[in-house]
């Protein structure tokens, strides 16, 4: 790297620096190679893989694992920084481009809150809660109260069914009527609730409709 440039490492390459050393009779480019075959070739779905996952592969333990998901997980918090700066949010697919990094790969639920000013330009991003792999809960009361703390003028939950389903269940609309009525109330308006499930997401402002 200190050769030629970090863009000019191959993705092995680069995965070999980070695990440092091999084993007995496989070097660390030989394992960076063997996670990525696992993995069908592809960084992302490596990045998504768990810390038993990684330990799975004979030569990565806790320490290696741990350093791997320490980059993927800088890694995304970097993109979705850069992506943050002066973002106006005017649609699901643009609210799903700061979100969709934090949740996409997640296998259980997160619920987040988009606090937007009058000129629905990004304030802030917040995670809510975090759920089992088959609900999440948030308190409606909280996230009004952060609105008024952060003088929003528009907010837009979201949260992911890893299931892959983004249709909504009743308590989806029961929680998403909730916070229309109590934001309403000091003025704040809910302007989407939306739902990603794998490739898909739910809008209850457009209703269903592609990630991309």
């Amino acid at each position: 790297m200190l050769e030629r440039g970090a863009s000019a490492m191959t993705n092995a390459e680069l995965l070999a620096i980070l695990l440092r050393t091999g084993t007995d009779d496989k070097s660390a480019l030989d394992l960076a190679r063997e996670l990525l075959q696992g993995a069908g070739d592809s960084l992302h779905e490596l990045s998504t893989r768990s810390l038993d996952s990684l330990m799975a592969v004979r030569g990565i333990g806790s320490a290696k694992a741990v350093t791997l998901m320490a980059a993927f997980e800088a890694g995304r918090r970097s993109l979705i920084a850069g992506k943050d700066t002066d973002r106006i949010i005017y649609d699901a697919h643009s609210a799903l481009e700061v979100i969709t990094p934090l949740v996409g790969h997640l296998d259980h639920e997160e619920c987040w809150v988009l606090f937007l000013n009058q000129a629905n330009r990004l304030i802030a991003k917040e995670r809510l809660s975090t759920g089992g792999v088959t609900s999440t809960a948030f308190d409606v009361k909280m996230v009004v109260k952060r609105a008024v703390e952060k003088l929003a003028s528009g907010i837009i939950l979201i949260h992911n069914h890893p299931g892959g389903n983004p249709a909504p269940s009743r308590s989806d609309k029961r929680r998403t009527a909730e916070l229309r009525r109590a934001a309403e109330v000091l003025d704040i308006a809910l302007l989407d609730h939306i739902i990603v499930g794998g490739d898909k997401f739910y809008s209850f402002k457009s209703a269903c409709a592609d990630v991309r």
